[in-house]
């Protein structure tokens, strides 16, 4: 179930950030930090930072709330997770970078709360029935 849940919930998260990726991030973070930006992803660093991302999200949130938890209880724990990972990243950009906008951090911050909720509660709510 570990290996079904991880997919699972990796889709859902690429499946929700594709939105911010494609929709927002483009022109946002071009305008905010383009002088940063290197011209092309780094895709195995991505690919890195999605497994452990997931991995965590699934392994202290996701499994632990399939068999008790509300779905307000996930969503509570997935923000939580969500908020305290993307500010790892984002305040220290923020404390040592010259250049690095707040608006980027509390951007960052508020979307990756929002996503990583939204993904522990599809993931928990897709998971209970697939079982």
């Amino acid at each position: 179930m570990k290996f079904k849940l991880c997919f699972l919930t990796l889709f859902i998260f690429l499946g929700i950030d594709s939105l911010w990726l494609g929709l927002v991030a483009p022109n946002f973070y071009r305008a905010q930090i383009g002088h940063l930006m290197a011209e092309t992803p780094n895709v195995p660093a991505a690919a890195i930072f999605y497994l452990l991302f997931i991995g965590g999200l699934v392994y202290f949130v996701v499994e632990p709330s399939l068999h008790s938890g509300t779905i307000p209880d996930v969503v509570v724990r997935g923000a939580l997770f969500g908020l305290v990972t993307y500010a790892t990243y984002d305040l220290t950009n923020l404390a040592t970078l010259r250049e690095w906008p707040l608006l980027v951090t509390v951007a960052d911050l508020v979307w990756g709360t929002v996503l990583t909720a939204a993904t522990a509660a599809v993931s928990v709510w897709a998971g209970r029935k697939l079982k």
